[in-house]
């Protein structure tokens, strides 16, 4: 399942009235005093338009970079390690850009920003997916491998060829492993024919001379010089409180409560509606991160709960992922009653990990909470 780019909501909307009041919703290292990291085009301790132009020809210049080292290792399937990471950083670069646009839409010029931040995430997503179909692979695997046990699949040699015989693996967890195998793999080399596709668009030159113009002039509205940017990532950190505040996480914060199993056997293949809002704080909470990394740049004050609580919601989406994957698998026709039920099992192992996942993100989201003044 590819990563979409879900809009929240306004940041030119404001804040519930339980949240409005400025102090409350200002970070710790804020209060009281000037924030960690003073820029240099800080106004009396105020980070002003300028502080944001600095971040965007940031990230900019770094999507250039990667770009640039993208072009020079090499675009194989699987390809290097070099060229892996200088993808990575493109999507990483091409995310910033994208929140940092939405954020703080009232200070740049609407027409421009309103038509690069969706060819932002067209080209974060197109990336996106080679990786994910990868990742997602050698979690299931790896999750047959440790429900089959410690001998269940073969290990692989320098060439690829089994060392071990596949008479140790139980016959329904070998074929649903080869399944998985071939309908990953497929899907991954068709996502990386279509990133190489994409990358050599049109469409995509017309990004990247966006990006180009960018590093080096950005659009600021003529109030965003002296405008206070504390206001509008104070409403992205609103967005995200109000939004983790909708979960049931009394429910998740008892581990094993079989939340994420309701409607397992739904012959519904769309993915589970209880996951979607989950999915929507992961999006809230990058927004936010990005918007303190815009406010305070190379002084980011850590922040253990957005650390833990990140880390939480990046597993949540990629078990849920993997499950409705296995699920997919599960309805290949025709397939063997023992491959079906390996793959019934591998689903709701991977649902268990949805729910260890939510628990992991209350229990670290209500001891910030406690916490934090």
């Amino acid at each position: 399942m590819a990563q979409q780019h879900l809009d929240p909501t306004d940041p030119t909307a404001g804040s519930s009235p339980r949240l409005a009041a400025p102090p409350d919703r200002r970070h710790p290292h804020e209060q009281g005093g000037t924030p960690v990291g003073r820029h240099p085009h800080e106004q009396g301790g105020t980070p002003v338009g300028e502080v944001l132009a600095d971040y965007l020809r940031d990230q900019a210049t770094e999507f250039l970079r990667s770009l640039r080292q993208h072009r020079e290792t090499g675009a194989a399937a699987g390809g290097s390690a070099d060229s892996v990471d200088a993808a990575r950083a493109l999507r990483r670069s091409a995310r910033r850009i994208s929140g940092t646009l939405h954020t703080f839409r009232p200070l740049l010029d609407t027409d421009w920003s309103e038509g690069m931040r969706p060819e932002l995430a067209w080209l974060s997503g197109t990336l996106a997916r080679e990786h994910a179909y990868a990742a997602r692979l050698e979690r299931l695997l790896g999750a047959l491998n440790r429900l089959s046990g410690p001998s269940a699949f073969p290990a692989q040699s320098a060439g690829g060829a089994d060392v071990a015989p596949k008479g140790q693996m139980t016959i329904g967890a070998a074929k649903a492993g080869a399944l998985l195998d071939r309908q990953l793999t497929l899907a991954r080399t068709r996502a990386h024919s279509a990133a190489l596709q994409a990358l050599g668009s049109s469409r995509f030159h017309a990004v990247a001379d966006s990006v180009a113009v960018l590093a080096s002039e950005v659009p600021l509205t003529t109030a965003a010089t002296a405008a206070d940017l504390r206001p509008l990532a104070a409403a992205a950190q609103d967005r995200l409180i109000d939004a983790v505040a909708a979960l049931p996480l009394l429910t998740a914060g008892h581990p094993y409560n079989a939340e994420a199993l309701v409607h397992g056997l739904s012959a519904d293949a769309a993915p589970h509606p209880q996951d979607a809002p989950w999915h929507q704080v992961r999006l809230l909470l990058r927004l936010h991160r990005y918007a303190r990394e815009c406010l305070y740049q190379e002084g980011v004050p850590s922040d253990v709960r957005l650390l833990g609580a990140g880390q939480a919601l990046d597993r949540h989406r990629d078990a849920a992922e993997a499950a409705a994957a296995a699920a997919s698998a599960a309805r290949t026709p025709r397939i063997a009653p023992a491959t079906a039920y390996a793959l019934g099992v591998l689903h709701a192992d991977q649902r268990h990990e949805v729910e260890a996942a939510r628990f992991a993100f209350q229990q670290s989201w209500q001891k910030e909470a406690v916490r934090t003044p």
